[in-house]
């Protein structure tokens, strides 16, 4: 009697206990998150407009634009102070025109339109002179182109010693005109030679920068240092 008492105790606490351990087990255990690795979480990636997506460390842009090659590229001109200097040689202004110099065209005719003409006046009257000279030194009355001078009249051509002094005259201004003429030769040969060397110096410095300011220049830039896009403002100086 015992015995049945004893086992029938047994089982109805088993009996309690698979009712009690039973709602315990059911209960769903939290998963810790914790345990997760990086590579099973997905970062949610903030949305950019299509201009504005920042450059990091973890995007690599690639450029896909091909590098044009180097031999399609054509080279820069080079302005040739030795063209300038030979074009003016050939016919003055030309130089100055290749330089595009063109307000100093005018000046190089004009300079060789003025030596021209005060040229041109001494050899006249170096000429005339040189004519009445002879004319009043020879024997033949017939040569009497003396008397077309606008100053005759105030010598008596009867009076030996106003006579001398019209030839001294005629002789002094023979060497004058005759002076003055080579001197503006030589000078005209001496523009002729500047015309060039003008167009040569403006060649050599045709392409430098002579502008207001050559001192500083302040610029904005772009850079990227590591990886990130950085705007900048850059100085240069020039001494």
């Amino acid at each position: 009697m015992t015995k049945s008492v004893n086992r029938f105790s047994k089982i109805l606490m088993g009996i309690v206990l698979a009712i009690l351990v039973r709602p315990l087990a059911a209960q769903e255990i939290p998963a810790d998150t914790t345990l997760l690795t990086p590579l099973m979480v997905q970062p949610e990636m903030p949305e950019f407009a299509p201009d504005t997506i920042p450059v990091s460390a973890d995007f690599a842009v690639v450029d896909t634009i091909p590098a044009l090659p180097t031999d399609s590229i054509p080279a820069k001109e080079v302005h040739s102070p030795k063209k300038a200097a030979i074009y003016s040689a050939v016919l003055p202004g030309l130089g100055q025109a290749y330089n595009r110099k063109y307000w100093k065209i005018p000046i190089v005719y004009g300079g060789f339109a003025a030596f021209g003409y005060f040229i041109n006046f001494n050899n006249e009257n170096y000429r005339i002179s040189k004519k009445a000279y002879l004319d009043l030194t020879d024997t033949d009355e017939n040569t009497n182109s003396f008397m077309d001078l606008k100053y005759i009249e105030y010598y008596d051509l009867t009076n030996p010693t106003m006579v001398e002094r019209l030839e001294d005259g005629l002789i002094k201004r023979q060497d004058y005109y005759r002076r003055n003429r080579d001197l503006l030769v030589i000078l005209t040969v001496a523009f002729y030679g500047l015309n060039i060397i003008d167009a040569s110096v403006d060649a050599h410095f045709f392409d430098w920068d002579i502008s207001d300011d050559l001192t500083m220049n302040w610029q904005p830039t772009f850079q990227q240092v590591n990886h990130q896009n950085l705007f900048s403002l850059n100085c240069t100086l020039r001494f």
